[in-house]
């Protein structure tokens, strides 16, 4: 949780929105993935913010 507004659930390449389904301005972190879409994010670029 980011500011209490941000959800951020970390997980693998097949990680689901399932958990964070009914959260709103939530977001899936997965690894081995190249790009972005919508509401996931490639977990490197959370290596960009270090």
């Amino acid at each position: 949780m980011v500011d209490g507004k941000y959800l951020f659930e970390v997980g693998g390449a097949n990680k689901t929105f399932e958990q964070i389904k009914d959260v709103s301005d939530s977001f899936l972190a997965v690894d081995n993935t190249e790009t972005g879409y919508r509401n996931r994010i490639p977990l490197w670029l959370f290596g960009f913010l270090y």
